[in-house]
C-alpha cells in the first residue's frame, strides 16, 4: 500500500473513513480481500509470498495499516516481514499504544516501515526511521504514503485534500472514495520528491493511482465505520491497464 488516508473521528457519525491503494509488483501473488481462517480471523488480502498482509481488521473492528518506507540507503533485514505486524495486532490483546512502543523497541528486525493501528483508545502510529517514534494521534484526516505520516508528497496532499472535503460536506460514500482512489493526475517534475529511486520512478509512483505493465496499483480498499459498530469494508482489484479486475465487499458488525 503506497497511500493511505484515513478520517479518525472527524464525521458526527462515521468515526473511521479510511480510503488506501495498494501498489506493488504484478508479478506478487496475493489473495484477494477475505476473512483468514488460520487462526483467529481477521479480514484482510494476503501477500501470498511472505504470509502477511498491508491492511486489515479484526472481528472487534480494530485495523492496522503498513506502508514501506521508501529509502534505497536503508538495510534490509532478512528474516521478518513487516507485513507480519499487521496480523500481530489484530490477533493480540494489546491497545493501540501499548502495540506501537513495543513495536518501536524492535524496528530493526525490518526494512524501513510506517505502521498505523486503531482500536476503541484511538489511533497509533510508529515509524521505523529515521529514529524510532510512536505517537497517538488525535482526530484528524491524515495521510501517509511511503515516508513518515503526512510528508507533503503532491499525492498525498491531494488526497489528504479531497478525504477533508469528503468529510465536511457529505456522507462518506464508497464510490466518490473509489473515485479520489482512482486519480492518474501526476505534478510537475520540479515538485515531486527526491527518494533516491531517480527521476523516472519519482514520476511514476507520483500519482495516486499507479499504472505500468510491472508496477502499479494493485487495489483499492475503502473502510467505513458507521453507527451501531456497522463496518464497511470494499477492495476493488486492478489489472496492468489499471481497470477493474474484481471486486469484494464484506459488510459486518464489530463484535
Amino acid at each position: 500500500m503506497c497511500l493511505a488516508l484515513i478520517a479518525h473521528r472527524m464525521h458526527p457519525r462515521l468515526p473511521l473513513v479510511l480510503a488506501a491503494n495498494r501498489d506493488e509488483f504484478h508479478a506478487r501473488a496475493a489473495a484477494a480481500l477475505h476473512w483468514w481462517t488460520d487462526g483467529a480471523p481477521l479480514l484482510a488480502g494476503r501477500d501470498l509470498e511472505a504470509g502477511g498482509t498491508w491492511c486489515g481488521l479484526d472481528r472487534r473492528g480494530r485495523l492496522a495499516l503498513i506502508t514501506n518506507y521508501r529509502d534505497p540507503s536503508l538495510p534490509r533485514p532478512q528474516g521478518s516481514s513487516r507485513g507480519e505486524l499487521v496480523p500481530e495486532f489484530l490477533r493480540g490483546e494489546r491497545t493501540a499504544l501499548e502495540f506501537v512502543r513495543d513495536v518501536a523497541g524492535r524496528v530493526a528486525r525490518y526494512a524501513g516501515f510506517s505502521l498505523l493501528v486503531r482500536d476503541d483508545t484511538g489511533l497509533g502510529y510508529v515509524v521505523s526511521h529515521p529514529e524510532p517514534e510512536v505517537v497517538m494521534l488525535p482526530p484528524g484526516v491524515y495521510g501517509l504514503s511511503n515516508l513518515r505520516l503526512d510528508t507533503p508528497w503532491p499525492k498525498l496532499l491531494r488526497g489528504r485534500v479531497a478525504l477533508s472535503a469528503e468529510v465536511a460536506e457529505h456522507e462518506p460514500r464508497a464510490e466518490r472514495l473509489f473515485a479520489l482512489l482512482s486519480d492518474r493526475r501526476r505534478p510537475d517534475d520540479g515538485e515531486l520528491p527526491d527518494t533516491g529511486v531517480g527521476l523516472d520512478s519519482e514520476r511514476l509512483l507520483s500519482s495516486i493511482f499507479i499504472t505500468s505493465p510491472h508496477y502499479g496499483t494493485r487495489c483499492s480498499t475503502v473502510v467505513i465505520a458507521g453507527a451501531g459498530d456497522r463496518i464497511t469494508v470494499e477492495e476493488r482489484r486492478h489489472a496492468t491497464d489499471g481497470a477493474v479486475s474484481g471486486r469484494t465487499r464484506i459488510v459486518f458488525h464489530a463484535a
